[in-house]
Parts: structure tokens; C-alpha cells; sequence
């Protein structure tokens, strides 16, 4: 038996240390290597696979012997206080994060009209003029400024709360309450009052565009499906929190992750100017290289062969995108950020039946934003070194809390 040789009795201790963040784990590499399936120990206390090829993590999230169910006992939860918050995740365990086939598909069906390229591309002017409005607030204000601030939490919030009719003066109020969600040092009860407070801010809400439609996404879902068997109020509630959490926060950190990685990049910001149509790439990789969502987690309804490994039902599955995302057999010098490459089948979206919906809104924004910042502000650098940048690591999300920057 060689020292590689996985010893079921001894977990390895997940998160695994991340010494350069946004960087994925370093030890990622040599488990594809050499253990690209192992358990793990949870800091629940819990034991689950940890599955870090490519292959592996699309085959498995596609598999329908997996399970999104957080009701399920064995669900992998990233962090102990997730045990006291399960009783208030009511919304999102109605939603369609938790749903499997068959239920999953008709509340997809639901959404899906309203995320198709087609849809979003008519909202490019929207975005633009939101862009074009924040920079010129920055320009007016001079430098410094703090990019995720003033840029990159603006766009999205603003978009999302477009998109879905939300006031615009409740903005601070839900990223305050996402932001107590995802801080490791939250407490559980304030956590759980963030939790509450959403989900009442969002069951008031809908309640509202049901007496009301109004001519918004929830508004007319309302309208087109509150008579077909499939709409229930709290369904929506919870579609509207993953539509809410989802649409912006992570976009937010796309966007200062995004900046960090091309201003550390002269060369591909001259390769934008140079041929704008290279923009569309451009957000792809950084998509890949800077991947929101370290892992995904789901429990094995039966027992599944993979890999050489036997993963047994009822056992949890963390999934590893950011490791999946630099496997060097499905991409070329996987750890090279490279503009030109244009690769969509990273797994920064998920893949399958729970793949982003939001993913074409995400890709436009991004676009937009990249497009327009590096053209019209030419010398944007970083106000502090990149070692100083607040980076916000959690076991959900990657991302910075603020992002200095001058011109």
C-alpha cells in the first residue's frame, strides 16, 4: 500500500488551505493526480467524497442517482452553523436548488423563458446605461474609489431588482442580509435572523404581485402559471431568494475578481482595445480561471461506481468546480489564464438539471462591464498590492469585500 492509497478511516480535512486566494487550493493538483476521489471530514463533522476531475464532477452532477435534497440527513452542510440555520432554509428547500427529477422540471420550465439569450440581449441598453452612469459617478468623484462599491455591486443589484420588481431603495437591506449569510464569523442567530428576514421580505413581496401583477419576472410568472397545478406561493418565494442571492452576489464577485485578474494582465486589456469582439472570450476564461463557487454538494441516493470508487447511497458528494475548472486533461495549461480560449465547458455554472439560470444575464453584465471600464477609464490600476486586497473566502463563495483602485 503506497502513501496515495485512500485509507476510508482517515478523512482528509476539507476545505483544503488556500494559500494564494482567489487561487484554488494548491493539493487540488496532486489529488487529480493521484486521489481524485477521496473522503473527506466536513467541519459539521460530517464525511463525504470529495470528486476534484473534470469528468467526474459533470458525469456525477448529471447523474440522477444525486441528490440536491437539503432535507436529506447526510446532505453535506460546508459549516457548522448550517445545522442551527436548516430550519430556515424553508424557502430555498421549496425552490429549485433542492428539487430532483421528476419535480424539478416544471418549476424549471417555469423560469426558463425568462433567461433565454434572446430575452437578455434585449436588456444590453439597460445594462449599458447602468454602467456607463457608475463610471461616470466615478469619474466625477475622482480617484480613489472602491470598485466593488461603486461598480460592481451597483450593476447587478440594480439589474436583478429591474428583472424582478423589487424596490430599489431594498437593495442595502438584502445584500446586508445575503452579506451576514455568507461571513464565517456570523453567529447562527444572526444568520438565522438574516435567513427570516429575507424570506419575509420576500413572502410580503410576492404576496403583493399576486394581488397585483405587475409586468416584472415574478409578476408574470404569477400571471402565467398560478392556474396550472405546478404554482404554489411558497415556490415562488423561494425562486424569488434564489433569483435575489444569486443574481447579484455572485456577479458582484465575478466583477472584482474579474478586474484583479485583467489589471494584473496589461497585455490582454491592450488585446481588448485592440479588438473589442475579444471581449466575449475574455469573460468566458475569466469565468474559468475565477470560478464564484469553489464546490457544489449533493448526497447519493443509490450506490454509484466511479472513478475506481464506490460511492454508496446516502453518502455526500462535495464537488470541486474550482479544482474541475484547472483539470489539465480537459483544458490546455489549465492554469494559464488565456483570453483566447473561449471554453465553455467549465463548471463555474454547474452543469445539468441545476445548471445557472441566470448564467446568459451573468455573461452579458460581465461584458458590458469589462467592455466599457477598461475603454473608458485607460488607467485604472489597483490603488493597493493585490496581497492587500481583502479577499473574501468562505465555503460557499469566493469574492473581495472592497476593491481599491485609482486612474
Amino acid at each position: 500500500m503506497t502513501e496515495t492509497t485512500v485509507d476510508a478511516r482517515c478523512p482528509v480535512a476539507f476545505p483544503l488551505e488556500r494559500l494564494a486566494p482567489p487561487e484554488p487550493a494548491a493539493e487540488y493538483r496532486r489529488l487529480r493526480a493521484e486521489d481524485p476521489i477521496i473522503k473527506v471530514s466536513l467541519p459539521t463533522e460530517q464525511e463525504a467524497w470529495l470528486v476534484t476531475r473534470h469528468a467526474d464532477v459533470r458525469a456525477l452532477l448529471v447523474d440522477e442517482r444525486m441528490s440536491a435534497d437539503r432535507s436529506h440527513p447526510n446532505f453535506p452542510l460546508r459549516r457548522p452553523v448550517q445545522q442551527v440555520l436548516r430550519k430556515g432554509f424553508s424557502a430555498q428547500a421549496k425552490s429549485l436548488l433542492a428539487l430532483d427529477l421528476p419535480e424539478h422540471t416544471a418549476p424549471r420550465q417555469m423560469l426558463a423563458n425568462e433567461f433565454t439569450l434572446r430575452r437578455i440581449n434585449t436588456l444590453r441598453p439597460v445594462i449599458q446605461q447602468i454602467v456607463d452612469e457608475r463610471i461616470d459617478a466615478m469619474l466625477a468623484a475622482g480617484p480613489p474609489a472602491d470598485l466593488v462599491h461603486d461598480l460592481a455591486t451597483q450593476v447587478p443589484s440594480r439589474m436583478i431588482c429591474e428583472l424582478l420588481g423589487v424596490p430599489l431603495d431594498s437593495r442595502e437591506f438584502f445584500q446586508d442580509r445575503t452579506l451576514v449569510l455568507q461571513l464565517p464569523g456570523s453567529t447562527p442567530e444572526q444568520q438565522l435572523a438574516a435567513a427570516e428576514d429575507l424570506n419575509k421580505f420576500l413572502d410580503e413581496l410576492v404576496t403583493e404581485k399576486e394581488l397585483a401583477p405587475s409586468d416584472d419576472v415574478l409578476g408574470r410568472l404569477i400571471v402565467r402559471n398560478r392556474g396550472t397545478g405546478v404554482y404554489t406561493h411558497d415556490l415562488l418565494v423561494g425562486m424569488a431568494q434564489n433569483l435575489l442571492i444569486g443574481g447579484h452576489e455572485t456577479t458582484i464577485n465575478a466583477i472584482a475578481l474579474g478586474t484583479i485578474g485583467l489589471l494584473q494582465r496589461p497585455e490582454v486589456i491592450d488585446g481588448l482595445r485592440a479588438d473589442p469582439a475579444l471581449i466575449v472570450s475574455t469573460v468566458e476564461e475569466i469565468l474559468r480561471y475565477y470560478p464564484i463557487f469553489d464546490v457544489m454538494v449533493r448526497v447519493a441516493k443509490a450506490d454509484i461506481e466511479i472513478g475506481g470508487v464506490t460511492i454508496k447511497a446516502g453518502d455526500g458528494v462535495v464537488l470541486a468546480l474550482g479544482s474541475s475548472n484547472r483539470d489539465e486533461a480537459r483544458f490546455a495549461d489549465a492554469d494559464t489564464f488565456d483570453a483566447h480560449r473561449g471554453d465553455r465547458h467549465h463548471i463555474t455554472f454547474g452543469h445539468g438539471i441545476h445548471q445557472c439560470l441566470g448564467q446568459n444575464l451573468a455573461r452579458v453584465e460581465l461584458e458590458i462591464v469589462f467592455g466599457t471600464l477598461f475603454r473608458r477609464m485607460p488607467t485604472l490600476r489597483l490603488a493597493v498590492d493585490v496581497e492587500a486586497v481583502p479577499f473574501k473566502v468562505t465555503s460557499t463563495i469566493t469574492g473581495v469585500f472592497s476593491l481599491p483602485v485609482t486612474w
